[in-house]
């Protein structure tokens, strides 16, 4: 539903009210909003109870009346900010355990009793969930007023710290559940919890004094350039310059430290209305929050605007912002570093266009007004059955993919569609590629390689065409267009040469976690692949970005050799498009500089991290293989291998960056030397702690077949054929993937534990056969002392066979034990990336027995692809992948959404119309290191078996409210696919 601007006045209603509003502790904005909601309700002859932690002034410099009534208390923390610009994420599960979690039958019990004594007609919250329990337990009905919600903030942080505080999240969502409906602000997030939604205007503060009133009373003239800084403290070791600012300028400074502030800095008191203060500037630097781009969409304000890294709502406010032309993005690099000038420059040339309503508060004091007197808004709809427990956890990723059924605002999706790029499949029309291939509409000589049909690399030829239009102004009329897209437009330069690269990502159709542990796997690299494409040029001819020309000019430098990277997809997730760096800045004296002050480097921003993955291609290539950079580099990178879901989206951002830039400097790098190079970029790099087995599938795959390897480190066995009567397919859970999560760590550490236990026993057990401590002869012949002498010293678990784990080692393995307690008898576990925490328990047999286990089914699975087809073939295949996943979830590596999927495929197998005749799907397995992502699929390749895939597609999205994503087809990987030299065809000249 939603109620539009235009609407009248909130009128006196015949009944006195009585509301308690609840207000988060996260920051200011909250409550800066909050004030205008109640200041109508108080208008209206209401009196409202207040529930917050903010000063008073907040809202006694707007409201003056006896019928508000300020009740200070914190119920809720929101999230931790380390600084200005930095939010802890553990820290903020942790400080909201302390704070909600443990004391929670306490504060329920409490806020009952209040609201019963202030005899309270409706509870608003904006967004303490808790309040929604206790107005549900004191039977009073409660409304949210938001634009985001806290289950759906600290989705990805539970990711980050870990499952055991998963219990968080799901307990903010039933609480949110026992609210009646909820009032959506513009610029807002998905929020499954809520089962009915009335949409408002923005809610805005009103101005007190005109732009010229304001200057009037700070003494300064219209002519003078003003601009606010509005931070909310400043991030951590800053210091301010009067360089920092074009001549002539002055800056407001909102929140200032006690420092000494230079001449053209003025420091504004703490109490100080910020909105006229705003509408009295000439544009805004600050970060990303609901008060600040509103009150900027709001006053037609340019907002200079930095990241601030892991806050999920910023991206809709971004989006939203930059629709209506309203904000210009500084890195974090150049806000530290005094770099503001062509920032604040081109904010001053915007025109910000946003025309919507602006008295939200107005429009939800009336709803809220209504439903205290009784008028029903709500459905009927009960909130229980429309998400799933794990569709609410990772509510984030929800929005991320096409057809999602998570309502999203139509700006949001016209940012997201404009130009096609996003991160997915993209849907290309194949029966036309021929056509594409033909078309004058490319516009680019094809110099070297073969597009070989591909459908999605056509598609990116056409997207590199496009951009020379985007780059010319005139031509490119366009109101509201991707910022990405503007950026790329002006990277090459069409006169060079440019060269092109794939990558595709891979499907773990068998093998996957066991990887660490030496087994073989075997791997598919899928339909979807990253594209890269490089130009190397020299620097006198490179189009730099303005703010990449203001750094070198403050350098007093002649050009020198620049990197600039544009990524594609940056808008559906919260990290920078572009990125760019001198090239220089990798050496340290004569040398490249140490992979860890490269991680460090790229640590500085979160926001532009996604970096390392692209850029540390250069600096492994500077270090491992000496070669260096003189010339300047521009990269496009554009992927649409989806992100966080269990098919090595980074390994084929990886390879095809480094193999774009190999072909562009002339190297000739093997598939697999440089699938190795990769996994150097992500193990030292970026700090991840993978196998090689993503980046060898990415580079050395072939189209339909499938990538057997031993992980000891990395024996490529060779190809095996996918037969032509199977197929194999991927479904999507929703559920965001990541093998930096605590149970894939924990379950590795499991399994380096039970190594060395099972090490330890054979040493043991070899000891004293050698001495002669053996009970008997039989023994001795029976366990055989040449294997426990091997076993003694195991390099890798998946090289002990099933048999001789259960017959001598299963019983000595604990189920669980304590890290301390391990660390006092065995010293270490011996794995290099991950470190085994003293206060935490470890699941050991478990996590032992799966890889050794997997290994033997992987042999068995290989063996039996090449057999008869039959069947008994298939079954058998089927069979094994099923006790493949349910290996997984012993390790406690399952999840209910990938789960509920391997369900539906049992379903749909042993349905009887597929019993009683040749069957069609065989069997399922979740994929990768597990916890969500991604499932493989067998069945055969027929008419029936997609039709079968579709149905349960659309099952789980009954389920759940999500639409899978889809992994079906094949394509070659980047050895095979080789790279592109292309280049622009000029215009005939005219006579």
């Amino acid at each position: 539903m939603r109620i539009e601007d235009g609407v009248e006045q909130v009128s006196a209603s015949r009944n006195h009210l009585v509301f308690a509003y609840y207000v988060t502790g996260h920051g200011f904005g909250h409550a800066t909003r909050v004030v205008e909601v109640v200041r109508h309700l108080i208008l209206a002859g209401h009196d409202v109870h207040v529930v917050t932690g903010a000063p008073d002034f907040v809202f006694t410099t707007e409201i003056q009346s006896p019928r508000l009534f300020l009740r200070k208390l914190v119920l809720d923390c929101g999230a931790v900010q380390a600084d200005a610009l930095t939010v802890d994420r553990l820290a903020s599960l942790e400080k909201y355990s302390e704070t909600a979690v443990a004391p929670r039958a306490s504060i329920l019990a409490t806020e009952v009793k209040w609201l019963n004594s202030i005899k309270a007609d409706l509870v608003v919250s904006d967004v303490v969930a808790v309040a929604c329990r206790a107005a549900a337990d004191a039977g009073i009905r409660s409304v949210c007023v938001t634009n985001f919600s806290w289950d759906f903030i600290y989705a990805e942080y539970v990711m980050a710290a870990g499952y055991h505080h998963r219990s968080i999240v799901w307990q903010i969502a039933e609480d949110y559940s026992h609210c009646e409906f909820l009032i959506r602000l513009p610029g807002y997030t998905p929020m499954p919890a809520f089962r009915d939604v009335i949409d408002v205007p923005l809610v805005v503060r009103r101005l007190h004094k005109s732009r010229k009133e304001v200057r009037s009373e700070m003494g300064i003239s219209e002519d003078v350039k003003l601009v606010i800084l509005n931070f909310g403290g400043q991030p951590a070791g800053w210091k301010l310059k009067e360089e920092f600012l074009p001549p002539g300028w002055l800056c407001l400074v909102c929140g200032a430290s006690e420092q000494e502030l230079p001449p053209n800095f003025i420091k504004l008191p703490k109490d100080v209305y910020t909105p006229d203060v705003m509408a009295a500037s000439d544009c805004m630097l600050g970060k990303i929050g609901y008060g600040t781009v509103s009150e900027a969409l709001a006053y037609k304000l340019p907002f200079v605007f930095v990241r601030r890294d892991y806050f999920n709502e910023e991206p809709f406010l971004r989006n939203m912002l930059e629709y209506y032309q309203g904000g210009v993005e500084m890195i974090r690099r150049d806000l530290l570093t005094g770099h503001w000038i062509p920032y604040l420059e081109r904010a001053t040339s915007l025109k910000p266009s946003y025309d919507g309503g602006v008295n939200g508060g107005q429009v939800a004091a009336r709803i809220l007004q209504d439903t205290a007197n009784g008028k029903n808004y709500a459905s009927d709809k009960l909130s229980g059955a429309r998400r799933l427990r794990d569709a609410i956890v990772l509510g984030y990723q929800l929005q991320r993919v096409p057809g999602r059924d998570i309502s999203i605002p139509e700006w949001y999706a016209s940012a997201e569609n404009e130009f096609g790029l996003r991160t997915g499949s993209h849907s290309v029309d194949k029966s036309n590629s021929s056509v594409l291939e033909n078309s004058d509409a490319v516009e680019f000589d094809i110099l070297h390689g073969d597009v070989m049909g591909l459908p999605d690399t056509m598609s990116f030829l056409r997207s590199l065409a496009e951009l020379d239009v985007a780059y010319d102004s005139e031509k490119f009329t366009e109101k509201h267009h991707v910022r990405e897209r503007k950026a790329a437009a002006g990277l090459f330069n069409w006169e060079e040469d440019i060269y092109v690269a794939r990558a595709p990502g891979r499907l773990d159709v068998i093998g996957g976690i066991a990887d660490y542990s030496g087994s073989l796997v075997l791997q598919m690299p899928i339909r979807e692949a990253c594209h890269v494409a490089v130009q190397k040029i020299e620097p006198s001819k490179q189009r730099l970005w303005k703010h990449a020309q203001a750094r070198q000019q403050a350098k007093g430098q002649s050009p020198t050799p620049v990197l600039q990277i544009v990524s594609y997809g940056s808008e559906l997730s919260n990290r920078g498009p572009t990125f760019d760096m001198d090239i220089t800045d990798f050496m340290d004296g004569d040398q490249p500089m140490s992979y860890e002050k490269a991680r460090s480097y790229f640590a500085r921003d979160p926001s532009q991290k996604w970096a390392a993955y692209v850029a540390g291609t250069i600096l492994v290539l500077m270090k491992e293989l000496n070669i260096r950079f003189e010339s300047s580099i521009s990269m496009l990178v554009s992927s649409a291998v989806p992100e966080g879901k269990g098919v090595s989206s980074s390994a084929s951002v990886e390879v095809a960056s480094m193999s774009a830039i190999a072909a562009a400097h002339g190297l000739n790098i093997s598939p697999r030397e440089l699938a190795l190079l990769c996994q150097k970029v992500e193990n030292s790099v970026v700090g991840a702690p993978c196998g090689v087995m993503d980046q060898m599938a990415s580079a050395c795959g072939e189209a339909n077949k499938l990538l057997a390897m031993v992980c000891q480190p990395a024996e490529v066995l060779g190809l095996v054929d996918i037969p032509s009567h199977i197929r194999f397919w991927g479904i999507d859970s929703g559920l965001r993937h990541s093998i930096g999560g605590a149970d894939y760590g924990s379950v590795r550490i499991g399994a380096f534990m039970g190594r060395k236990m099972i090490k330890s026993t054979a040493s043991a057990m070899s000891s004293s056969y050698s001495n002669g401590n053996g009970n008997n002869l039989d023994e001795l012949e029976e366990y055989g002392i040449e294997l426990l002498h091997d076993e003694a010293s195991l390099d890798y678990l998946c090289n002990l066979t099933p048999h001789r784990f259960e017959a001598i080692y299963s019983k000595n393995l604990p189920d669980t034990m304590p890290g301390e307690a391990f660390l006092t008898k065995y010293d270490h576990h011996n794995d290099p990336v991950t470190v085994i925490d003293k206060k935490r328990s470890y699941g050991v047999k478990a996590a032992t027995r799966h890889p050794i286990y997997e290994n033997f089914r992987v042999k068995a699975f290989k063996a039996l692809l090449t057999s008869a087809s039959s069947e008994e073939q298939l079954t058998a295949l089927g069979e094994i992948m099923y006790q493949c996943h349910y290996s997984y979830s012993a390790c406690g590596l399952g999840s209910d959404g990938t789960d509920r999927l391997v369900q539906l495929v049992q379903e749909m197998q042993h349905r009887k119309a597929s019993v009683s005749g040749d069957g069609t799907l065989y069997g399922a397995k979740i994929t990768g290191g597990g916890s969500g992502g991604t499932i493989s699929v067998i069945g055969r390749n027929c008419l029936r078996s997609s039709e079968q895939i579709l149905q349960i597609q659309q099952r789980y999205k009954n389920a759940t409210g999500y639409m899978p994503f889809l992994f079906e087809g094949s394509s070659p990987g980047a050895g095979k696919f080789g790279h592109l030299r292309i280049r622009r065809r000029l215009a005939p000249k005219q006579d």
